[in-house]
Formats: C-alpha cells, structure tokens, sequence
C-alpha cells in the first residue's frame, strides 16, 4: 500500500501539488499541515508561475477529513485543531498570490469540496460527483461552508449541506460554477489542465496577483472566520448524538 504523501513537482514554470492516502484521499491533520504548507511555499517560489492541485489515484479526489481521527476526539480543544486542518489549506490557498487550477479526477466529499472551491480555477472528469455529507454524523460543513458558498452561492451549498446523504454530479457541479468543464476521462483532464496552466504562465504573473485579490475580496477574516467554524465542528463532534454516529464507523 502506498503511504500518505504531499509533493510539489515543477514542469514548464506550474507547480503541481499533489497529495494522497490510501484511505480514499481521507486527510489527516499531518498531510493538511504539509499541503497548506506546501501551497505557501509554492506561492513564495519565483520559478513557479501558476499551481495545479490534484491528488493521487483515479478514483476520489478527496474524501474528506480522516474518519479515523475524528473517531479519537474526546475534548473541544482537539477538535479545534482536527477541523482547523482544512481551515489552513483554504486560507493557504486564498492568501497564494498565484493562480490554483483545480484538478478535480474522482468522487470529492466534505473538506474535498471545500478545496475545490478554493481553487482559482477548476475543472473535473464527468465522475467527479460531490457530496457534503457532514450533518450524517451530527456536525456541519462549518469550515468549508465559507469557500464553498463564495463559489456556488448560499442556495446551492445549503441544497447539498442539507441532502447531506446525495453525490450531486459534475453536470450540476459545473451549472452551479464549481467546475468550469466538465470530461470525459481523466486523460482529457489532464490534457486540458496543462493547456490551459501553460497558457496562463505566458500571462503577467503582476496582473494575475492583482486579480487574485479582486476574485478574493472580502474574505480578509476568514483567518478567524473558519477558526470561529473550526470551533464550532470541534465543539459538535463531542456531542452523543455524534458520539453514537461515529461509533457506527470504527
């Protein structure tokens, strides 16, 4: 089985990030770490023009936070800090002066949609079906709600949070303007991601700075924002009502 990772790797002037668990691209707090980590660094990094971020596998993009993680909370504290995992990578993410194309092959659950609304850009395979499937256990997507509803707008994220147990296709992902194509195979994702991330580096990295902070205007608290949220996740995950949930999952 192959081990968790997160690697940047540099071709033609685009860092591509790309993370992996065998557990379905379920992240725990030590790989969110390294990926918001690696995002930062990429975005300080004068031979990298513009980012892609993927994962590893062919089937699910992410799955979410580690269940396994989840399960060993027992104090609001700990919590905090298991939810912050995605609050940093989207804050990493928002605060990169570079343009993300998101690279969007599989399934994506919970936190995984939360960063695919965080990319600048995002395009996926017709199998990339989405999910917020939080409040099945009793909690909420608090942390990525944020980052999700700036991209497909208060109606669709409440849709999706509140049918917590539906994949919603990629069809419906790119309507509500998630995904901004939709292909068939992850082949012609791949072609179209390097396409379209090259082109971009022949761009003004100046003007593209500057749009950044247009397409991210009023998002300066979300430093507190999503730790407030993170807070909240951290303080619902103990509850019985989730207690007895999680139990249904060890």
């Amino acid at each position: 089985m192959t081990k968790p990772y997160v690697k940047l790797t540099i071709e033609n002037e685009v860092g591509y990030i790309e993370f992996f668990h065998p557990a379905h691209n379920s992240l725990p707090g030590d790989i969110l770490a390294k990926l918001a980590n690696t995002i930062t660094e990429a975005g300080q990094n004068n031979s990298i023009k513009v980012i892609v971020l993927k994962s590893g596998g062919d089937r699910t993009f992410c799955a979410g936070a580690s269940f396994k993680e989840l399960i060993n909370i027992n104090d609001a504290a700990t919590g905090k800090v298991f939810f912050s995992g995605f609050a940093n990578v989207i804050n990493a993410m928002r605060k990169c002066p570079k343009f993300i194309i998101g690279r969007i092959q599989g399934k994506t659950v919970g936190g995984g949609v939360g960063l695919a609304a965080s990319t600048d850009y995002c395009m996926g395979t017709k199998f990339a079906a989405i999910k917020l499937s939080e409040l099945n256990i009793g909690i909420g997507p608090f942390v990525v709600g944020p980052a999700i509803e700036r991209k497909i707008g208060l109606s669709a994220m409440s849709q999706i949070a509140i049918d917590a147990n539906s994949f919603y296709p990629a069809e419906w992902a790119k309507q509500k303007g998630l995904f901004t194509q939709v292909y068939e195979s992850a082949e012609e994702l791949d072609e179209a991601v390097k396409t379209a991330a090259e082109h971009l580096c022949t761009y003004n990295t100046e003007a593209m700075l500057e749009m950044k902070k247009v397409f991210w205007n009023g998002t300066d608290d979300w430093d507190n924002l999503l730790a407030e949220r993170a807070q909240t996740s951290g303080r619902l995950v103990l509850s019985e009502f989730t207690k007895e949930k999680l139990k249904g999952f060890k």
